[in-house]
């Protein structure tokens, strides 16, 4: 080889945007008292080369109630974090995940009689 023969370059896997471990300790304490009070039952977490997602559902064979999305590359602007209804409406984004979820804590919020 001459000084002029590039070396090949290593394989890299694609990025993948993921929740960091304190993220999920969040979303999985949210998780936990929905669970406990009924309202869900299972979830599912996706990563993608642009967005994480963790899927809410009340049964397992269907579509998710609620996603909790992260897309970095809207951190600058409206805010990395997002919850996504049934319908695909975004019901609350922003730049902070707790806040981002109080959203679906407002559910847990019931008159007692």
């Amino acid at each position: 080889m001459n000084s002029l023969t590039p070396f090949p370059k290593p394989f890299q896997a694609p990025e993948q945007v993921a929740f960091h471990r304190t993220e999920l300790g969040v979303i999985l304490s949210l998780y936990g008292r929905m669970v406990a009070a009924g309202e869900w039952r299972d979830y599912g977490i996706s990563t993608l080369r642009d967005v994480a997602v963790f899927s809410v559902f009340k049964r397992t064979a269907e579509n998710p109630l609620y996603r909790i999305e992260k897309r970095p590359k809207l951190r600058n602007r409206q805010g990395q974090y997002a919850v996504i209804g049934m319908d695909g409406q975004v019901l609350k984004r922003g730049h902070d995940l707790k806040t981002v979820l109080r959203v679906l804590e407002r559910k847990l919020i019931r008159v007692v009689e």
